[in-house]
């Protein structure tokens, strides 16, 4: 029984840990970050305000949710990992295969994540006037 208890504390302490290291990476992060890519030669929309400190601490989103490293079809992204621009594997012009042109990576992201929430009938951000999230130019 004691053997039982001094594991179940030490998954309970381990646990603790790990989710404090989380939030302490996730922290380290700007609390909003501006996303306008250079690599888009001509926006016409402005800049959208990303709140990741919300995300990431409030709302406890994963960074696998957003960040990727794709290796042999799956996501090998770790938390603590650096993060590349989008463009970095993104094209600004156009889709290459399975890999959206940028814009369209970041919209199926976002909006696919907002709307996913709305239809489980969940609180969400925005998800249907582009002004909502861009600022205006």
């Amino acid at each position: 029984m004691r053997k039982r208890i001094l594991f179940l504390a030490g998954v309970i302490v381990s646990a603790a840990l790990f989710a404090g290291i989380g939030i302490t990476l996730a922290t380290d992060a700007p609390d909003e970050i501006s996303i306008l890519d250079p690599a888009i030669e001509k926006h016409r929309k402005g800049a959208v305000k990303f709140n990741h400190k919300k995300h990431a601490v409030d709302y406890k989103v994963a960074c696998t949710e957003c960040h990727h490293v794709y290796k042999e079809g799956k996501n090998v992204y770790k938390e603590g990992d650096p993060v590349q621009k989008c463009s970095a594997c993104h094209d600004a012009v156009k889709s290459k295969g399975k890999v959206k042109k940028l814009i369209l990576a970041y919209h199926k992201n976002c909006q696919g994540c907002h709307k996913k929430l709305e239809k489980a009938g969940k609180k969400t951000g925005p998800t249907k006037k582009c002004n909502d999230c861009h600022e205006k130019k």
